[in-house]
């Protein structure tokens, strides 16, 4: 299994969907009101509308941040020949809107692109952004993999869970996103009655006024 099929596989689970909601901010059912000028595409009261909007246009990374983010959001969602990659989803906005409305994940993240920089520096002596695509490669590896980890990469792969459980939570819950997992949501069907194998099964049959009464489709 490729790492956009496990992050899927993730996401559309009991983990997948728990981060979902967790990345999304508190809906509440009164005073709802659907669109805004800078459209925003989900019901939010009025104060909510105001709020996600300030968050939106707000700015917490500097450019050297957003390039990490960026850069390490495409190593763990690559675009492939089904869909783009997690910057072109929007993932590293997504992120530095996630860090503003949830002020918890500033420090680890901007901790830990701190102290990726400092090991590759050592490593390489270069920023992470700055090294090549094999070297940056290298570094991932010795933090994606917490079992394999050696103990002084602890803080490290720390960060590695918090931005790959981010890029999975924005890439997958962009129109990108569900487009990719191939999620339909609820649509129209036609119904038919029970199926006659179950009907069978059980000695029964369908009334034939009852379907032609409700069981009735345009044409």
């Amino acid at each position: 299994m490729d790492r956009r099929e496990y992050l899927k596989t993730l996401t559309a689970g009991t983990l997948g969907a728990g981060l979902l909601f967790q990345c999304q901010p508190e809906k509440k059912d009164t005073n709802v009101t659907s669109g805004t000028p800078n459209e925003l595409s989900y019901d939010r009261t009025p104060e909510e509308l105001k709020r996600d909007s300030e968050l939106i246009a707000g700015r917490f990374f500097n450019d050297h941040e957003m390039k990490t983010i960026a850069t390490l959001a495409d190593i763990i969602i690559p675009a492939d020949e089904k869909s783009g990659s997690a910057t072109d989803a929007g993932v590293p906005d997504f992120i530095n809107f996630i860090v503003l409305d949830m002020p918890h994940y500033q420090t680890p993240i901007r901790g830990g692109i701190r102290w990726l920089d400092l090991q590759c520096m050592r490593r390489f002596n270069a920023d992470f952004v700055s090294c090549t695509h094999e070297q940056q490669i290298e570094m991932v590896d010795e933090i994606a993999w917490p079992e394999k980890a050696r103990p002084e990469m602890q803080q490290g792969v720390a960060f590695f869970n918090i931005m790959r459980d981010l890029t999975a939570c924005g890439f997958f819950s962009s129109q990108m996103g569900i487009e990719d997992i191939g999620y339909m949501g609820n649509r129209p069907n036609q119904w038919d009655g029970v199926p006659q194998d179950v009907l069978d099964q059980y000695g029964l049959s369908h009334d034939p006024r009852l379907l032609d009464l409700y069981v009735k489709y345009d044409t």
